[in-house]
């Protein structure tokens, strides 16, 4: 039960991609320094190589080649508190109900883009970024550990690109996206449940029947504890993204820009382990029997949401520009997750997700202090894909957010500059109220069960540094 669960968050995390720094779902930190110091709302700007992400189209604004490079780092802060988590006899899980040092003290994600004018109409380029990752790790013994313990979920993103300039009003841009992703994680399984129930239904006398018939010690099961499961996976998936890039006037820009969905194949295995669930090792061999888990490969197959923006940047005056974007994420495309025990008699694991398209905004503003130095500023608000605390899993506590962006660009000469971004995100608390519909013993399904009930207070910090150079 477990292991498909493992399976399943690595799903979870890779359906969650979306086109924004800091989006909903499992987006990590920042693809582009520059455009963090805006709340990503520059898509339009197309100011350096790392339009490619935003909009591809916008290649065909860059002179000569140019690069950059850069890493987002981030700081997150997140408590959770439980109101109640069940087992699925509707006793209490026990264990810790405050946790607040499960998430990573720090992380970072990297960026590399490159972009060369070709011609006077063809400008080619590549991007390097993180798209998503997560990073959770719970105590082993808190109240929702049949729910998770830990999880690691990261990913990288290649993504070469062309642009063709029609003219001076129009740009299109065309790319292809190859992501990687490798994904692992844990939890604990209800064998303390999993014997109070057998006892409760009068099956328990033969449990004890069959230890001493193969010479354990009953008196063990009084000090019986939980089992574990890990699971991981990897792929490589395959899409596209497009832009187009309008100019009415000088200094005014209008784009749009689509990245298709992903089609994964998460592929590992899952390793079940009942060795310390008493000190009886006859019994840990029958528990595990019964339990009817084996090691075996998994997989998960999922299709990651498309997203489609629009943007836009105008000139004010020869200091000040204002820029924007709108950003639809298709995040219904994740409904539940099956996770499969390959091999093995054990049926699939399933999640309820079932999340909702989403839509972020963001506002933002470039003010030209000097001849060597530029601010930038901006704000969004961006929706969580969760519909109810009934569908919020401990592997995603994700709720809406507002962010608060502030950065800056440094010119060292004519062909360096150095940009800065720092980002401040508040989320919403998020409460959970999640059920798994399966329980121990099962064999048409796995899962443990359990409710896990509580809330999570989460705000985040990210600081961005990049360099950029033109030949």
């Amino acid at each position: 039960m477990d292991k498909k669960y493992l399976t399943l968050i690595i799903t979870a995390a890779l359906a969650t991609v979306s086109v924004t720094a800091g989006a909903s779902g499992y987006r990590f930190g920042s693809q582009s320094v520059s455009s963090q110091g805006t709340a990503e709302a520059n898509g339009a700007e197309a100011a350096d190589a790392s339009t490619i992400f935003a909009n591809p189209a916008g290649l065909s604004r860059l002179e000569g080649r140019q690069l950059m490079t850069g890493v987002t780092g981030l700081v997150p802060h997140s408590t959770y508190s439980d109101s109640g988590s069940t087992r699925f006899t509707g006793t209490s899980t026990g264990g810790q109900k405050l946790q607040d040092e499960y998430a990573p003290t720090a992380v970072a994600a990297p960026s590399l883009y490159y972009s060369q004018k070709l011609n006077n109409q063809w400008t080619a380029g590549f991007g390097m970024f993180v798209p998503y990752g997560a990073n959770l790790s719970y105590d082993w013994d808190w109240s929702g550990r049949y729910a998770l313990t830990n999880m690691k979920l990261t990913a990288i993103a290649l993504n070469p690109s062309m642009a063709f300039k029609i003219n001076e009003r129009h740009s299109l841009g065309f790319g292809i996206t190859a992501e990687f992703m490798k994904a692992s994680l844990g939890q604990m399984v209800d064998v303390p449940g999993s014997v109070a129930a057998a006892q409760a239904a009068g099956t328990g006398a033969a449990l004890i029947r069959q230890i001493v018939a193969m010479g354990g010690n009953p008196a063990a099961l009084a000090s019986i504890s939980d089992g574990r499961a890990e699971v991981e996976g990897k792929d490589w998936g395959y899409g596209f993204n497009v832009g187009y890039l309008y100019q009415p006037a000088p200094g005014t820009r209008f784009g749009i820009a689509y990245r298709s969905h992903i089609d994964h194949k998460l592929g590992g295995g899952a390793d079940w382990d009942f060795s310390t669930v008493t000190s009886d090792r006859v019994i840990n061999a029958i528990i595990e029997e019964r339990s009817h888990h084996e090691d075996s490969a998994a997989r998960v197959k999922l299709r990651t949401p498309e997203t489609l923006s629009v943007n836009g940047y105008h000139e004010f005056n020869d200091r000040l520009a204002g820029v924007f974007d709108v950003t639809w994420t298709r995040h219904s495309r994740m409904q539940n997750i099956n996770i499969e025990f390959l091999g093995t008699d054990n049926g699939d694991e399933v999640i309820r997700q079932q999340w909702k398209n989403t839509v972020r905004v963001a506002l933002g503003a470039n003010y030209k202090l000097n001849d060597r130095v530029l601010l930038r500023a901006g704000i969004a608000h961006d929706e969580a894909p969760v519909r109810s605390d009934q569908l919020r899993h401990s592997a995603l506590p994700d709720s809406d957010r507002n962010q608060l962006s502030f950065g800056a660009n440094w010119k060292l000469s004519a062909n360096s500059s150095i940009d800065v971004a720092y980002t401040y995100l508040d989320f919403k608390e998020a409460n959970s109220n999640y059920k798994n519909d399966c329980r121990p013993g099962l064999l048409t399904c796995t899962g443990n069960g359990e409710t896990t009930k509580g809330s999570w207070n989460t705000h985040m910090n990210l600081l961005g540094v990049a360099y950029n150079y033109k030949f």
